[in-house]
């Protein structure tokens, strides 16, 4: 019951994300020249881009392994969601991808350093292909505002 009324009232006019304007973000350490921004505020949501584990404001990987790409993935996180008025505890959704779903294990442990208390809701797919070769990449929603 709880879900169907939580989707009624952002269904309804003038609910806290409908009807409210588009703030696009960009960010001091964006990559230029990308279709994208580093995140989209509507309303008391915000919508993070895909982020890994690169040197901020560069395409060089900061590390080459799981381990070290998940912290640099979420330390770019941490940012982009400072930047914008938000923080790693108002996460309430995050999407993983993984090169390979062998790589599960070591970023499921750096990731729980980050989300040590109430962590947000997480779907972990594999595919292939990530960005510059990456082996991991994050995005999430948060909150943001009063």
């Amino acid at each position: 019951m709880r879900t169907v009324l939580t989707l009624a009232v952002l269904l309804l006019p003038g609910a806290a994300v409908v009807g409210q304007g588009r703030e696009v973000i960009h960010t001091p350490h964006e990559l230029q020249g990308l279709p994208f921004s580093s995140a989209v505020r509507v309303g008391n949501l915000l919508f993070l881009s895909g982020q890994i584990g690169n040197v901020p404001g560069t395409r060089q990987l900061a590390d080459t392994g799981i381990t070290g790409q998940t912290q640099a993935t979420l330390a770019n996180i941490k940012a982009v969601l400072e930047y914008a008025g938000s923080s790693l505890e108002r996460v309430v959704k995050c999407t993983v991808f993984l090169a390979t779903m062998a790589d599960y294990q070591s970023m499921n442990a750096v990731y729980a350093t980050f989300f040590p208390k109430d962590p947000p809701a997480r779907s972990t797919v594999a595919g292939s292909g990530l960005a510059l070769g990456a082996r991991v990449e994050i995005e999430c929603i948060a909150t943001v505002g009063g």
